[in-house]
């Protein structure tokens, strides 16, 4: 483990619309000490060919290839071969300010932290934004967490030498896999610390997952249900809890 390296891991399938803008943000940081793993997941369009050219460019960008199995484990596929201290994780349509390393380093320091996250802007498929920023709460605990997900995927950062590297469970089939890879890891200090600095920016796609609410419905009350083994009302109470905070934070369902 290199002491001061971030190991940024990015699963990438089909993703040849916007990964070169995604690497780019990463080359922009203003933070050089990093290390970029891109998980090409069994892409069938240009993907690898895009990704091959930076790596091919810079040493600090990494190609790894697998066949499709999903994001999961695409990213504990990063994880593995990761040599950092910290871990990020950066989807390959979404994008980093210059200061996004920079800046979160130095809110991790500042509060001896385990894991911190910061604000980040929602945009659209055009790069415009789309939603109100979204603002984390000042401190995140485990009990905040056992409601719903308070870390921005992107803009979460984790420092492995305390309790090593953290992987994302395959089994919930990349369907709030990164919801409780982030609980696992606040779970070992009890808490987190969210940076009110926008430093990222969210692409809210209209044909995925996350971009439809209403397709999570069910597999967020199973999450609850299910993995977190939460009493029938605690986890209805909690799917309301997590739609009103869907509504505020997208302005819709």
């Amino acid at each position: 483990m290199t002491d001061s390296l971030v190991s940024i891991i990015t699963p990438c399938y089909n993703g040849e619309k916007y990964i070169a803008q995604t690497i780019r943000s990463v080359l922009e940081q203003t933070y050089e000490n990093w290390e970029m793993l891109i998980v090409d997941d069994g892409s069938s369009d240009g993907s690898a060919d895009i990704i091959r050219s930076f790596s091919e460019a810079d040493p600090r960008i990494r190609l790894l290839q697998q066949e499709n199995t999903g994001s999961a484990a695409a990213r504990n596929a990063g994880i593995r071969a990761a040599r950092g201290r910290y871990l990020a994780l950066l989807d390959a349509d979404d994008l980093w300010e210059p200061e996004f390393l920079s800046r979160q380093l130095e809110f991790m320091a500042s509060h001896n932290a385990l894991c911190v996250c910061c604000a980040y802007r929602c945009i659209n498929e055009s790069g415009e934004d789309a939603h109100p920023p979204v603002v984390p709460k000042e401190v995140i605990t485990a009990k905040d967490m056992l409601v719903r997900n308070h870390i921005g995927c992107l803009t979460g950062l984790y420092d492995t030498s305390r309790y090593g590297k953290v992987y994302l469970d395959e089994s919930l089939k990349s369907i709030r896999d990164d919801y409780a890879f982030w609980l696992a890891i606040i779970q070992k200090d009890g808490i987190a610390y969210g940076n009110p600095q926008c430093l990222a920016r969210y692409r809210v796609l209209e044909t995925s997952t996350t971009g439809n609410k209403r397709k999570l419905i069910a597999k967020q009350y199973d999450f609850y249900r299910n993995y977190l083994k939460l009493s029938v009302p605690k986890s209805f109470l909690n799917l309301m809890r997590w739609g009103i905070a869907g509504l505020k934070k997208y302005k819709r369902l």
